[in-house]
């Protein structure tokens, strides 16, 4: 049987990890940067990528990666999660990452693994694994057509883009327009990719890469959700506790009790979700039907979370200076992304067998 507890490196990559967002992610900081033109925190990408390695966890040391597995890179993703942390991992370490090793490009591997350049694949946020993609046109090796809904574009050095001729093409960021678009979630922004003859070069079939990419992408998003509903449980927890009314404290209203044990219930039964996720993309058993109970379950718990951490603040938890706003818009656009949990529930019945009435 699996053993879905952490291991004592885990632990220890968690607290690794921990400290550095702690240094280099603090709530003011991350709404500082929302409100600037460059929301995502390349410092702090820097130290996560080549100082600490992560960005290669999933990459063979045989082609410049670390040679961990999901169980790891899932850890990683629950303390990016807990601080909402403006960087690529998810998209570059993770999705970019495992379109490449379904693919035959060693060296782009080794630079997204050493954090030298950052991936992004041209893929809309919202598509779920194995569903219809928007392709661009491919004619003489050169690029056309546009791509909306490309999360962290704007900061990518190599986009990922699927072409109508089934292949998918490395795209030199610098020959493509990014171009902003508004996004609730201001922590993980969107863009407009429009290629006009951009040259790309050919990598592999587009379709088992896309799948595999969009397959590892919402199961290890699951662990950023629980990351995020496990910060909200925590933290509102803490507040309920100092803050008085009638002279005692908040938390020691029934009534607060109940939803407080109810969101209790929801958060481990997150945590064991999205640990199954990661557990199963890392030995590749029932991978499908694991990630998508995982995203089934994983958004309607962090939504919940988020806005009972927004509400359970009362006044000050409505205002822009506590990050409570940052994890529910967070917790929404992930709500959304790699597949809604609508999405996921019908694909769930397919794979099980579980006929609608």
């Amino acid at each position: 049987m699996t053993d879905l507890l952490y291991s004592e490196e885990e632990e220890a990559l968690r607290a690794a990890v921990r400290d550095l967002l702690a240094d280099h992610c603090d709530a003011p900081g991350v709404i500082a940067r929302t409100e600037s033109d460059t929301p995502h925190h390349r410092e702090a990408w820097k130290v996560l990528a080549d100082g600490m390695g992560l960005a290669g966890l999933l990459v063979p040391e045989a082609k410049g990666g670390q040679g961990a597995t999901h169980r790891e890179a899932a850890v990683v993703l629950e303390e990016l999660g807990r601080a909402v942390a403006p960087v690529p991992y998810l998209t570059s370490a993770v999705v970019a990452t495992e379109a490449l090793l379904a693919c035959d490009a060693d060296d782009l591997l080794a630079d997204l693994a050493t954090g030298r350049r950052i991936g992004a694949l041209a893929v809309a946020l919202n598509i779920a694994p194995g569903t219809a993609y928007k392709v661009v046109q491919h004619e003489d090796g050169r690029l056309r057509g546009e791509l909306t809904g490309i999360a962290d574009a704007a900061v990518a050095d190599v986009l990922l883009v699927p072409a109508d001729d089934g292949g998918l093409y490395a795209v030199d960021a610098t020959t493509a327009t990014v171009t902003p678009q508004v996004s609730l979630d201001l922590t993980r922004p969107l863009a407009t990719v429009t290629l006009d003859g951009a040259p790309g070069r050919l990598l592999g079939d587009a379709e088992p890469a896309v799948r595999r990419a969009l397959l590892a992408g919402a199961g290890l998003l699951a662990s950023e959700q629980f990351g995020l509903a496990d910060w909200a449980l925590t933290e509102t927890v803490r507040y309920l506790k100092e803050r008085k009314q009638f002279n005692r404290p908040v938390g020691g209203f029934q009534a607060l009790k109940h939803r407080l044990a109810q969101l209790w219930l929801e958060v481990v039964n997150l945590r064991a979700a999205a640990r199954n996720a990661a557990d199963a993309l890392a030995n590749g058993e029932d991978v499908e039907v694991a990630v998508t109970v995982a995203q089934a379950f994983a958004a309607p718990v962090a939504v919940h979370a988020a806005e009972e951490a927004l509400q359970l603040h009362g006044g000050i938890g409505m205002t822009w200076e506590h990050p409570a706003h940052l994890y529910l818009k967070r917790a929404k656009a992930d709500s959304i992304a790699y597949g809604t949990a609508g999405a996921h529930r019908e694909a769930l019945a397919g794979l099980v067998d579980l006929q609608a009435p």
